[in-house]
């Protein structure tokens, strides 16, 4: 029979092999876990993309042919326009990397030791708290309509999300205002930044001439963030002004 001291050594290993994993294991750097894999808090970075550029030597399709897009009266190419200088003037280097193909994009995360996140994994990191603690202001297991909660206050998104923290890029645009620096906005369900708007981001899904973006931009309304939004399909080759990314990593 087990006497007292036996059995709190038994609880303590429980705890620690069954239970802690989850909690101990919950903050990977700047990425979190959700599930049985880990998310980056926030879209790559110039800064970031800048490191891989750096050692890889790749060259983007944006840069080779001249500039990305953004759609005004139909798609515009804009000379210059990469991720170096989304605007057309050079970028800081914490907004997000954008003007970034889904190849590119799925290059920089196996470069980095991730990938990209497929459409379910975007979606339940986006509207389903799986922090067993979120500091009182979601629920554990519960999803809810935006990535900020039940309402889009607090992102970057054109007009429904209130006071506006972006770059003002608007007189270079013929709608919206432009991309914010990546933690700048305020942080949603699991700790995330920027689920909600500022700008598409790649997802993958089982389609080989198509991929999804999911989250809408600063070029929409939050009708694009809300967890009934389809994913929006876009050419894998696609180089636009409002498409960027974040990895995963499985567990």
């Amino acid at each position: 029979m087990l006497v007292n001291n036996e059995v709190n050594l038994l609880r303590i290993v429980f705890v620690f092999l069954i239970i802690a994993p989850g909690i101990l294991v919950a903050d990977e750097g700047d990425m979190q876990l959700v599930d049985s894999f880990f998310i980056d808090r926030t879209e790559v970075t110039v800064g970031e993309f800048n490191k891989f550029v750096t050692e890889t030597g790749i060259v983007t399709k944006a840069e080779k042919t001249g500039g990305g897009f953004v759609f005004a009266d139909g798609w515009e190419q804009k000379v210059g326009w990469n991720w170096r200088a989304p605007f057309g003037t050079k970028a800081n280097k914490d907004e997000p990397a954008v003007h970034i193909t889904y190849d590119e994009a799925a290059k920089y995360c196996e470069w980095s030791g991730k990938r990209l996140p497929m459409n379910q994994e975007w979606t339940l990191s986006a509207y389903t708290e799986k922090r067993l603690k979120s500091n009182g202001l979601f629920k554990y297991n519960n999803t809810y309509s935006y990535p900020l909660g039940n309402k889009p206050i607090g992102a970057n998104c054109l007009n429904d999300c209130g006071k506006s923290v972006a770059i003002n890029y608007s007189e270079l645009l013929d709608r919206g205002i432009g991309h914010a620096r990546v933690g700048k906005t305020k942080a949603g369900i699991n700790g995330l930044y920027d689920m909600g708007a500022n700008v598409w981001e790649w997802v993958n899904i089982d389609n080989d001439d198509y991929k999804g973006t999911r989250g809408g931009s600063w070029w929409y309304g939050a009708h694009q963030m809300h967890r009934d939004a389809k994913v929006s399909l876009k050419p894998r080759e696609m180089a636009a002004v409002y498409i960027g990314f974040r990895c995963v990593k499985d567990r």
